[in-house]
């Protein structure tokens, strides 16, 4: 999946597939993560939060299943 670089403290890139309502996440520590079945409005949202970690934390973290990929 392709990541475009953000500005964030904690996220180094996010990329989204709609075809498969997938969230992908690179954290500044290199893990990455995908989180399953995420809306398309809440990428949106993510992209355009003040604080991306703390968006993530709070409406993607702990209500969608993820996996680690690396």
């Amino acid at each position: 999946m392709r990541r475009q670089a953000v500005s964030s403290t904690s996220i180094a890139s996010v990329g989204y597939d709609a075809a498969v309502s997938t969230l992908e996440v690179e954290f500044r520590n290199g893990h990455v993560y995908q989180y399953l079945e995420v809306a398309k409005r809440l990428y949106w949202a993510l992209m355009s939060a003040d604080s991306m970690g703390a968006f993530l934390n709070r409406e993607i973290r702990d209500q969608h299943e993820f996996r680690r990929i690396s």
